[in-house]
């Protein structure tokens, strides 16, 4: 099982990024996926999740208004449109697979399988 991040960068604030999870050598159709960011000096936290179909999101507090998830289970890949980016949005994404088919999993025990990470860099 593999997950591939990629779409991070450099981008002043307010601007935009999209960021892509390509998964491969599993069956992700069925579950629900997320992605994560995590700050320097901090801890890993949830930034949104997609259940298997698309037909519910979660978004947290601090990114909501500012992200849109997706995802594409032809391509067995998930998106995250960011916009409005501000320099606390700094850190590694991680995307991430659910051990739910539902947008339920808020913590990173509830996702069994991990991408490397890309690193979004908001300057001021």
């Amino acid at each position: 099982v593999q997950l591939q991040a990629s779409g991070g960068g450099l981008v002043q604030a307010g601007g935009s990024l999209r960021l892509s999870c390509a998964a491969s050598g599993g069956t992700f159709s069925t579950l629900a996926m997320g992605w994560f960011r995590q700050a320097p000096g901090k801890g890993r936290e949830l930034v949104s999740t997609i259940s298997w179909n698309g037909g519910s999101t979660y978004y947290a507090d601090s990114m909501e208004g500012r992200v849109t998830i997706s995802r594409d289970n032809a391509k067995s890949t998930v998106y995250l449109q960011m916009m409005g980016l501000k320099p606390e949005d700094t850190a590694v994404y991680y995307c991430a697979v659910s051990k739910y088919s539902h947008a339920f999993g808020m913590r990173v025990y509830e996702y069994d399988y991990w991408g490397q990470g890309t690193v979004v860099t908001v300057s001021s």
